[in-house]
């Protein structure tokens, strides 16, 4: 395999190649990943609210992960961090839009789950951005806060379930789960190989999107922020348009929060305790004032009565489109 990465790092036409065909293979190894992890859950009889809400969104942002864990560990800190915060991006930006677009009426969301989950991630991207900000660097102690106050949020999520503060909309997954009747023993085969697929293509689309960018001489955060993200943001577009499609559209929603959240506390927490991560001061101020302007309007959108419409959707798309635009305007190929 490192002989196939050497030719890879050294031929951009093989480089494209390579990316396309492990985007694919990542989105169906995250596919099986994320049913047969629902599967398992269901059998042990983890809570509905950590299958739903906890599991499903952090089998979803194993692609994040897995790419951003491969970049800070081969010492590309700014592919690894600018990976995280570009999920994020992407997901508001283009796959829940997509959610609205697809959905058949407006999709009505709940106010406390809506709220609490927003206000939650608010508050971690400011401190994300705090840490980030004096030295440009998310360092190691910052990124095992951020891990803590995922596991904090973790124990709420059970905790509120337990009590009845809100219905995580989890039942149509376990029914669904319920009528393949997987065994445990294939169960568990399939969610160890989907889950080696995923970080064996991560593995390649970290070669390949820095063997692109310094061929066009693109920092390598701008390939993450833009190609890598949407690449591994597949599984949340996807799990959106079939949600809405399918009328469950909250589910959708509460994926991306759900999402955001993993992106920023896990993804890139548990990177930066891999290797410190560092990023140019110019991406740091062009990153995070556009994570601050989709996730800000996003959520403006969402709690405006407490819906998502059509309307809704197309304007939080718009953002995006413009975000893409002027990523490749600040950081123009050379």
């Amino acid at each position: 395999m490192h002989g196939i990465e050497l030719y890879i790092s050294e031929h951009v036409a093989a480089a494209w190649v390579a990316l396309i065909i492990s985007f694919a293979i990542l989105a169906k190894c995250a596919d099986l990943f994320v049913e047969n992890s629902v599967a398992l859950a269901r059998r042990f009889g983890i809570p509905k609210l950590v299958v739903g809400i906890v599991l499903v969104s952090l089998a979803t942002t194993a692609p994040e992960l897995a790419v951003s864990m491969t970049a800070a560990l081969k010492g590309n800190p700014e592919m690894a961090l600018g990976n995280a915060i570009g999920s994020v991006i992407c997901d508001d930006g283009l796959a829940l839009p997509a959610a609205g677009l697809f959905a058949a009426v407006p999709i009505l969301l709940m106010p406390r789950v809506l709220k609490t989950s927003g206000a939650f991630l608010v508050a971690i991207e400011i401190l994300t951005f705090a840490f980030v900000l004096p030295d440009a660097t998310l360092s190691r102690g910052e990124g095992m806060v951020l891990v803590s106050l995922f596991l904090l949020y973790m124990i709420f999520l059970f905790w509120a379930s337990r009590r009845g503060f809100f219905t995580p909309p989890t039942p149509d997954i376990v029914e669904k789960e319920k009528k393949k009747e997987f065994s445990i023993p294939a169960t568990t085969v399939l969610f160890i190989i989907s889950l080696g697929g995923i970080i064996l293509a991560s593995e390649f689309i970290v070669t390949s999107a820095k063997t692109i960018a310094l061929s066009f001489k693109i920092p390598e955060s701008v390939i993450a922020l833009t190609m890598v993200a949407f690449g591994t943001s597949i599984p949340e577009v996807a799990t959106c348009i079939t949600a809405a499609r399918k009328g469950h559209g909250a589910l959708a929603v509460g994926n991306i929060l759900g999402a955001d959240i993993l992106n920023i506390c896990w993804v890139a927490g548990a990177s930066s305790i891999a290797n410190d991560l560092t990023i140019g001061k110019r991406e740091m101020y062009f990153m995070f004032p556009s994570m601050f302007t989709i996730v800000g309007a996003m959520l403006i959108a969402l709690c405006w009565g407490c819906s998502l419409t059509k309307r809704k959707a197309a304007f939080i798309f718009s953002l995006y489109l413009i975000y893409l635009v002027a990523s490749f305007i600040v950081f123009p190929p050379q």
